[in-house]
């Protein structure tokens, strides 16, 4: 069940930011009242889930977002259905993109800032020339950078972190003199940080449902 303040709470997120609203916490009727009170933005992590309520919710104006780490040998059963791949994080994955999807897909890279053994992402020294390689790929249009901060850090790690991102966006744009304009991090219990630090995309998932 979706909170019953859900109106009052989209309206404390500041305008220019976009809600993308994590699937996994809600039921098909969950997130068709999300929709009524004015989300259509929702990301989803696991393929089986994803296409199980593409279907069920096909008739409505969504923006679907795919935010988990997506399988190679099962990326191309979502390729078409998606508008955002949040989780770009091999040249491996970049050519089933390219090969599967029949136009480009707006990603953002997953970055690994903190280099954390146990997740997902391109190291955050490797990015740029990541990026160059993702270049040749017509299918893929790199939009953003993402992360995903370190469980439990304090307030002040987090900002430590997420500006990080900040920086490194800014860097390979001048660098490249590419833009990327978005940042998707943040999730309910550090978006506000991320906010501050710059976030674009915000994901959100506890936080908009009743426990």
């Amino acid at each position: 069940m979706i909170r019953h303040d859900i109106k009052d709470f989209l309206k404390t997120l500041p305008k220019d930011i976009t809600l993308v609203a994590a699937t996994k916490y809600g039921s098909v009727d969950d997130l068709k009242d999300l929709y009524d009170a004015g989300v259509n933005n929702f990301g989803e992590n696991r393929v089986d889930a994803f296409l199980n309520k593409y279907e069920a919710l096909r008739n409505l104006d969504i923006k679907w977002h795919f935010i988990g780490h997506l399988q190679r040998n099962k990326a191309h059963l979502v390729l078409d259905k998606i508008d955002y791949l949040h989780s770009l994080d091999s040249l491996e994955l970049a050519k089933v993109i390219n090969k599967y999807r029949n136009s480009p897909l707006d990603c953002f890279i997953e970055v690994s800032i903190n280099l954390e053994e146990n997740k997902n992402g391109v190291p955050y020294y490797e990015v740029k020339g990541f990026i160059k390689e993702c270049l040749q790929y017509q299918n893929i249009n790199i939009v953003g950078l993402m992360m995903m901060a370190v469980a439990n850090s304090s307030e002040e790690s987090l900002h430590e972190q997420f500006r990080k991102l900040k920086e490194l966006q800014i860097e390979i744009s001048k660098e490249l003199n590419i833009d990327i304009p978005y940042l998707s991090m943040g999730m309910s219990h550090d978006y506000k940080i991320a906010i501050e630090e710059g976030a674009t995309h915000i994901r959100l998932g506890r936080i908009l449902f009743v426990e």
